[in-house]
């Protein structure tokens, strides 16, 4: 077993205690075993990982796809359901029980998302680590995929934000759950790749939501429904049904992987008994929570996950309205909002592996997020009716926006060495970085600014991803001046290479 060291002088998290910066080397595992190792979790866990988030994102984001869908013949979502713009937006907010009275009031809404995100995001963390990932995971699945499909039954304002609100309670665990689940199974360099497969699939079911819509728009009035009905049927019912296979093939832990051979098992809990979270290690305690919520690096990585969490927001939730103002209409809007999504992708997995391949996660979000601004800022100034050059600069935006993501939670999950605490950095991450982002991100895209192409949302994105890019950069260059303190009071023994845990970069 590795064993530790406390380094004195520099505080390892911004309180007044010890640094837990580890003095070990890692443990001796055979190379090869560890690649067969790994091969067979990613076989097992990675892509049924990204299948729950994919149906997640799905039923989260269709509602962008039933607002337009049959608009011009008046069975859309808004149209039956009597709602105003301003009421759709209140309701992508999953928000409040009851109704705003005036326009006004949204501030208090936004209060109560603030009090919803924080309630139930570290809470979810917590659950998953108690009742087990498989259990938690598949709870959540049915219970989001039963309200989408309840979505499809809705007739009044009332009833879409009331069943929002939930299925925003429900979802609101899965993302950071998911990336905290991979503390348990994969090391800190091997994890912006992964998340990146997962967050992909968000990508992937942008674009598949689309096509779907497409397709299910030629189902109006079938059996008496509209086809935006019909979007929240056909799309809820698979996570109803996938959520009985996550509960039974999930894998929890490696240490009681069944699915592994003994010797397999011995190698997945040797290689992370430095860097990885345990199943079988205790809850967090009030020290750890307070350590954690006392280290202020980490907000530094919440704030720059904010200014990631409008871009990614509002692209989830607009771009069939953004390609509907750039001259494509009703069923073919919904189809011209595949390619963005894919190059997306492809974007994504190809900058988190080049990300951990060379270990330079902060720098390759600057660089996305800068592309990603100037794909923004095209898209402002460009004019109105300029509609191939701002559909491609639709493009450059999105894989700039969503491939800086993977990275920066590879980046945090990766330096933060209570393993303990990663829950809960995760979904304060998520939840504190991501929910006023995720606020601004409804707001921004205006309907009245269809026809001059949703200036303010273009140009608000742009400032926020240049502020990623600033953020990233100014933490790269905090973590190598930590470093180089760590190294200096490591000794000459820590300049061998395997003595200093280090910050990833």
């Amino acid at each position: 077993m590795a064993t530790e060291k406390k380094l004195s002088g520099d505080a390892g998290y911004g309180c007044p205690v010890e640094d837990v910066r580890t003095l070990s080397a890692n443990p001796q595992v055979d190379p090869a075993a560890e690649k067969a190792l790994r091969r067979k979790q990613d076989m097992r866990i990675i892509p049924l990982s990204a299948g729950i988030y994919f149906l997640c994102y799905l039923d989260r984001s269709n509602i962008g796809n039933a607002k337009v869908l049959n608009a011009s013949t008046h069975h859309d979502l808004l149209s039956e359901t009597g709602m105003t713009n301003y009421e759709y937006t209140i309701a992508l907010m999953m928000v409040c029980y009851s109704i705003p009275e005036k326009p006004g009031d949204h501030v208090l809404i936004c209060q109560y998302f603030l009090v919803a995100y924080g309630v139930f995001e570290v809470p979810s963390n917590i659950l998953l680590k108690k009742l087990r990932p498989s259990r938690w995971i598949a709870f959540l699945m049915f219970a989001w995929g039963a309200l989408t499909i309840g979505l499809g039954g809705v007739h009044s304002y009332a009833a879409v934000t009331v069943v929002r609100f939930l299925l925003g309670v429900f979802e609101a665990g899965l993302f950071p759950g998911l990336v905290y689940y991979l503390t348990f199974w994969y090391k800190t360099e091997e994890r912006s790749v992964r998340v990146a497969f997962i967050l992909a699939s968000a990508t992937l079911a942008g674009a598949f939501g689309g096509a779907i819509a497409y397709g299910v728009g030629h189902m109006n009035q079938a059996s008496g429904l509209s086809a935006w009905r019909w979007l929240f049927i056909i799309e809820g019912a698979p996570s109803c049904v996938s959520a009985l296979f996550v509960f039974f093939f999930l894998p929890d832990y490696p240490e009681g992987a069944k699915w592994l051979s003994e010797e397999e098992r011995a190698v997945a809990v040797q290689r992370l008994s430095v860097e990885g979270s345990k199943g079988h290690h205790n809850a967090m305690t009030w020290p750890d929570a307070k350590e954690t919520l006392c280290d202020w690096r980490l907000w530094g990585h919440y704030l720059v996950y904010f200014g990631i969490s409008t871009p990614f927001s509002s692209l989830s939730l607009f771009t069939p309205s953004i390609t509907a103002g750039l001259g494509f209409k009703d069923l073919e809007a919904q189809l011209m909002t595949v390619p963005p999504y894919a190059v997306a992708y492809v974007v994504q997995i190809l900058t988190s592996y080049s990300a951990d391949r060379f270990n330079a996660r902060g720098l390759h979000s600057a660089v996305l997020a800068t592309v990603g601004a100037v794909g923004f800022l095209a898209s402002a100034v460009l004019p109105a009716d300029a509609y191939s050059a701002r559909y491609g600069c639709l493009i450059v935006a999105a894989s700039g926006a969503f491939s800086c993501i993977p990275p920066l939670l590879g980046w945090l999950s990766s330096n933060i060495f209570a393993t303990a605490s990663v829950g809960l950095a995760i979904a304060l991450n998520i939840g504190l970085g991501g929910a006023p982002g995720q606020i601004i991100g409804v707001f921004i895209y205006k309907p009245e600014e269809a026809k001059s192409g949703y200036p303010t949302g273009h140009w608000v994105n742009a400032a926020l991803l240049l502020m990623v890019a600033v953020g990233c950069v100014m933490l790269r260059l905090y973590y190598g001046w930590r470093n180089r303190k760590l190294l200096k009071a490591g000794g000459a023994g820590a300049e061998g290479g395997d003595a200093v845990r280090l910050f990833k970069y």
